[in-house]
Order: structure tokens, then sequence, then C-alpha cells
């Protein structure tokens, strides 16, 4: 029996108008996993360049080869080379203009803020290793949910690190001009001295920036998941799935706090140093102190504070966060307790099938009327087993506020959470020292 020419045309015609409708099923959900890879490609270079510009800078010092060349090269261009120039390029008629003293004990500064950089960041990176250490490896966290923003806080650290240097570094080319211009010496000695300070300068600073502003890039990466923690609770799961993740968070914010905790209190204590000594030498001196002999002090102040505003901005910040959490879970457990509709814990609906549920056919009391059932104000009244889930529900979400708003967190210096009451309390005995050492120094003479 012969096959109609139509029926065949018409089963043609049916399978390919099929295929189309798979592949343009198919097509979303490819460009999303495109979409995903190239993220993941992307992040990848920019860890790998991260990574090449901490070797470049001597703080990947993984083999005893990278270890002894990162401290050879730190020695011989951040202390040996300025530390020739200020004891044998000077001329000796320049006394007016220089004050020796000033630059060896700024030098010192700047040395043991970068070389405590170094050793800090190094040992973390060659212990955990870059991934890690920044908390973005597949054992930390949703990796493939905060891809993007990953690569944005990374490029914020490269840009932070460089609005940090730019400006103190234009401040410090500025002082070596004018004091090429004040040294009455050959002019090409001059520009040689004045390259040679300025290459070791930004050497010893970029180190030293680049190690605080890599603790503010952890920080940062941090308050992603802090922030999205507030998402989390939108979303209809049970208590004890934002317990383990507020203690995933806690965790990790202990284990920053740890490994830092050192390299925060080295640099503050020595920044705090740095500053009293400056302070002492230009209030006690007899002479007049100037840009030209006294600029270097201002310089390196500023580089310095600037770089401990941003371990202070950061810990701040990330301690903010966590322990906003708790407000952030109060609002969320009374806008689900106080909720009238709320079908998830009161297990029924505003409707008749909630009726139904609450008393089984011929069980409805006979002394309600049928406007009172039909009515929108009406409330059944829970069984035994509705309200024991809906009691024991709103147990379980105010131990959770309890939990959250006894154990707050946040980053800590060997017990201290870094917030503004302790910023605070910083400035004002930073604040008294200054003036106990401008009362000792500085006195009025009256006729």
């Amino acid at each position: 029996m012969a096959v109609p020419v139509t029926d065949i045309e018409a089963e043609h015609n049916s399978s390919t108008t099929e295929t189309p409708l798979i592949t343009q099923s198919q097509e979303p959900e490819q460009e999303e996993e495109e979409e995903l890879k190239d993220t993941q490609a992307q992040l990848s270079k920019s860890l790998h360049r991260l990574e090449c510009f901490l070797k470049l800078l001597g703080f990947c010092q993984c083999s005893v080869l990278s270890f002894t060349l990162s401290w050879l090269c730190f020695l011989l261009l951040g202390v040996s080379l300025p530390l020739i120039i200020i004891n044998f390029s000077y001329c000796s008629n320049c006394d007016k203009y220089e004050i020796r003293v000033f630059e060896l004990e700024i030098l010192a500064s700047q040395s043991l803020v970068a070389a405590i950089s170094i050793i800090c960041i190094s040992h973390n990176l060659r212990k955990y290793g870059a991934r890690k250490f920044l908390f973005v490896d597949h054992h930390h966290g949703h990796m493939t949910l905060f891809l993007e923003e990953y690569l944005r806080k990374i490029h914020g650290f490269f840009q932070l690190l460089a609005l940090s240097v730019l400006p103190c570094f234009l401040l410090k080319a500025a002082r070596e001009v004018i004091h090429v211009v004040c040294m009455h010496s050959s002019w090409w000695q001059s520009v040689g001295v004045a390259v040679a300070l300025l290459v070791s300068w930004t050497y010893s600073t970029v180190i030293y920036l680049s190690g605080t502003a890599l603790f503010h890039l952890v920080c940062n990466l941090q308050v992603i998941h802090f922030e999205n923690y507030g998402k989390l609770l939108e979303r209809d799961l049970d208590v004890s799935v934002y317990v383990e993740e507020h203690m995933l968070l806690k965790y990790n914010l202990s284990k920053i706090s740890h490994r830092f905790r050192i390299f925060l209190l080295l640099e503050f204590l020595v920044v705090t140093a740095t500053q009293f000594v400056a302070l002492l030498e230009i209030t006690g001196e007899s002479g007049i102190i100037n840009f030209v002999n006294g600029g270097d002090f201002a310089v390196s102040s500023i580089v310095e504070l600037v770089g401990i505003v941003i371990c202070l901005n950061a810990a701040a910040k990330i301690s903010h966060r966590a322990q906003g959490l708790g407000s952030v879970a109060s609002r969320w457990h009374a806008s689900v307790t106080c909720s009238p509709y709320d079908a998830s814990h009161l297990g029924m609906t505003n409707n008749m099938d909630s009726l139904e549920t609450a008393y089984p056919s011929g069980s409805v009391p006979r002394y309600y009327s049928g406007s009172d059932l039909e009515s929108a104000d009406y409330v059944p009244t829970l069984t035994n087993a509705q309200l024991a889930s809906y009691m024991s529900m709103y147990h379980k979400q105010q131990a959770f506020v309890t939990y959250l708003q006894s154990s707050p967190g946040g980053a800590t210096v060997f017990g201290w959470t870094i917030d503004r009451t302790l910023i605070n309390t910083i400035f004002f005995i930073q604040l008294s020292l200054v003036l106990f050492v401008l009362g000792k120094t500085v006195s009025f003479t009256t006729k």
C-alpha cells in the first residue's frame, strides 16, 4: 500500500519544526555555561596577574632561591642604596639644608614597615597559597555565585594601590626636586642621587602599601559573603542552614584575624613610634625646619598613615558587617512572626481549603453562620499539632536571633575587635600622647 505524499511531507515538516525547539531550549543553558567558563577564566587570569605582581615584589618565597633573591633585593635596593647615599653622597657644605639624623630615622622606619609586610605576607602565602589565602578556592564559600564580585574586588586592589602610591610619589618627587635645586653641587650628581632615592623609596613604599592593600582585599572578599547573608534569609530555608552558614562566615573571619594579627600589631606599633620620634625631632630641633631638611618626615608620615587607614578601614568594615547581622536577623524574625498570612508557619491558607484542613467535614462548629464562614476576617482555630509546629518554629527563630546577637564577631587583634569603638580609643590615646610631647618640647617665653 503506497503512502500518500502529503503524509510524508507532513511528517518531514513536523520533524523539522521539532528540532529547532530542542536547540532553542539548549541555547540558554549553553550560553550560561559559556559565560560561567569565561568568568572563571577571567578570575584565573586576575589571580595569576596578582600572583605575578606579588612575586615581583618578593612576597612569594616558596623556595630557597626566591627567598634569597627577595631579601637580597630588599637589602640592596631598599636599605643599602639609600644608606650609602645618605652617608657619602651629600656635599660637605649642605648641612644647613640636610639633617642626616632625620634621613637615617626615616630610612629605618620605612625599612621596618616594608620588612614587616614581606615577613607576614610571605609567610601566609607560603603556608596557604594565593587562592586559600584570599578565600577564593572551592573549599571556602560558594565560589560560582561570586565570580564577578571576586573579579571586581581584585581589580579594586590594583586601583587602591595606584591611588595610594601616586599622590605620595608626586609629593616625594617634589621634595627631591626642591632638594636638587637647593644643593650647591653638580647638577648631574644631584639628579642621580634624586633618581636613586626615588627608586628606593618607591620600592619600599609599594611593598608596604601592597601588604596593607592585600589585607584590604581579603576583608573585602569576605564582605561579599556577609552582604549575601541577608539575601539568604529571604529564602524559606531551615534555621539550621542559617546557623551553619553563619558559623562558616565566623570561622573564616577568625582565620583572617589570626593570620593578620601580628602584621596589624607590628605595623601599628612601628608607625606610632615613628610618628612620635618625628614629633620629638622636629619640636626639639633648635634650627630652622623647612621642606628641604624635614620634608621627608611629612612624606613618610603620610605614607605610613595611609597604610594604617587602609587596614583600619577594611577591618572596621568587615566588623560592622558581622555585627549588623544581628539586626538583619531580628528584622527577618519580626517580619516572619508578625505576618498574618504566613502559610509556611501557620500551616494554613486564608481560603476555604484552610477551613477544611482545620475542621474536617462535619466538624465545623454550629454556632458559626454561613456569613461568618465566608467572611475574609474569619480565622479558624489551630489544632494542637499546628500550634506545636508553629511554636517550635518560633522558638528556633528566636534562638537563632539570640545566637547572632550574642556572637557578633568581627576582625580582631588578640581579642580586641576592630570597630568604631576601638578606633576612637586609639585616636584619643594618640591625641593625648601628642599633646604630652608638645607640652614637653614646645615652650613659650613671656617678657
